[in-house]
């Protein structure tokens, strides 16, 4: 283990692409990493939750939103490098669709800001191409299902 890292192993985070109609909620990170970026909301797993929990906890934690978690989208290994090669981040990262039901979304926890987006509107943000993908990927699924 890199003497710079916390953890001797992966961390599990949980991420939700949150719909509301046609728009997406997206989160501006108050933390590294990848902070001041645009995502998905999410976070770490604790020790005895689900990661269906996780969701549902951590869109409430980032945005004051409710949310029903859907279909499991994806899992992406989220591993981080600094410029010379020196492992800076790794994370397991397990990303559902879920549906908007009630809350007006305003940025807590570890987000700066948050926004409902259109996905036509997604290149304005600056994405990780990891989240970016998972988005158009619930949005193909929910479009070919008529939602």
């Amino acid at each position: 283990m890199p003497p710079s890292l916390p953890h001797p192993q992966p961390r599990i985070g949980v991420g939700a692409v949150v719909w509301r109609g046609r728009q997406v909620l997206l989160i501006q990170r108050g933390k590294e990493p990848r902070k001041g970026q645009w995502s998905i909301p999410g976070g770490g797993q604790m020790l005895g939750e689900t990661v269906r929990e996780t969701a549902v906890r951590e869109v409430a934690e980032e945005t004051s939103v409710t949310i029903t978690v859907g279909p499991l989208l994806d899992v992406v290994d989220g591993i981080f490098r600094d410029d010379d090669g020196t492992l800076a981040h790794h994370n397991t990262l397990v990303d559902f669709e879920a549906d908007y039901v009630e809350g007006e979304a305003e940025a807590g926890d570890d987000a700066a800001a948050v926004a409902w987006v259109d996905v036509a509107a997604l290149d304005q943000f600056r994405l990780w191409p990891e989240t970016e993908r998972v988005i158009l990927l619930s949005h193909a699924r929910r479009t070919a299902a008529g939602l």
